[in-house]
């Protein structure tokens, strides 16, 4: 079976269809089994260089439905960078608003019931105070987990022909994960990376559930890239357009401005 190549005129066609008619508001593809009222938020950081203030930075979020709906907006810019630790943190209210924005755009997509579940997507630690705004953003009834998910150094090799299939996870303890994203995939027969894949570190940093469960959420969101011609994305489609949307955030006015669908931005 031939490699996935980005320059194949099949590629380029099939990306360019794809990315049409999710733009013209059809769905390429839905998952199945995906559970109902659990929503997804994948939140990162862009710093502004425009800004007099180095600590200044624009907070980036995306959201995504049960239904692989998409909704993105941009939080406020503020002094989120710290020298000291040199991490990203908001502000008790800005992380409360954050979480308010995304329940908001849940309900107006579900006839105004909030989620049951929000998952929080980042790409590092957050702290107390950061963590009660979010709770303090949440509807009654609500539950927030918070996700930390990170490349991972850990290299596995196998014995045979190919690397470790693609979903193969490991259950480091109850709050901690590996998941490999990449690698052989038995219904394609085939492994289209170039070297031995790495997973993704996937820690339960605050609230309650299950990692197993989580791991089967972040695998089935590496399926909803609607913009490439892959079986699979090496990232959730809650992080994968994180930096190339902060960019376009960062570039656009500073007023306020509504959120907009995932389709705008792909």
């Amino acid at each position: 079976m031939p490699k996935y190549s980005i320059d194949r005129p099949s590629t380029v066609a099939w990306n360019l269809s794809t990315a049409a008619y999710y733009k013209a508001s059809g769905r390429p593809w839905k998952l199945e089994g995906i559970r109902e009222g659990v929503c997804y938020l994948g939140i990162v950081f862009k710093r502004d260089p425009t800004e007099s203030d180095k600590r200044n930075a624009c907070c980036a979020a995306q959201l995504f439905l049960d239904s692989g709906d998409g909704v993105v907006f941009k939080g406020n810019v503020g002094p989120w960078y710290s020298e000291t630790d040199r991490q990203f943190h908001l502000s008790p209210d800005a992380a409360s608003e954050i979480v308010t924005k995304a329940i908001e755009s849940y309900r107006a997509k579900s006839n105004g019931a909030p989620p049951s579940e929000l998952f929080i997507h980042g790409k590092m630690n957050i702290s107390e105070p950061e963590w009660g705004g979010f709770l303090a953003g949440a509807s009654d009834g609500t539950r927030v987990t918070f996700v930390k998910i990170r490349p991972s150094s850990t290299k596995v090799f196998g014995a045979g022909k190919f690397p470790l299939p693609r979903g193969t996870a490991a259950e480091i303890h109850a709050r901690s994960g590996l998941l490999w994203t990449v690698g052989y995939v038995p219904r394609l027969q085939t492994f289209t990376g170039k070297e031995v894949p790495s997973p993704l570190q996937v820690d339960i940093v605050r609230g309650e559930a299950k990692i197993v469960q989580v791991l089967k959420d972040i695998l089935a969101l590496t399926k909803l890239n609607y913009n490439a011609c892959l079986f699979g994305d090496g990232a959730p489609v809650t992080l994968r357009f994180a930096d190339s949307v902060a960019e376009i955030l960062t570039a656009g006015p500073r007023a306020g401005e509504p959120p907009l669908p995932f389709k705008f931005y792909i």
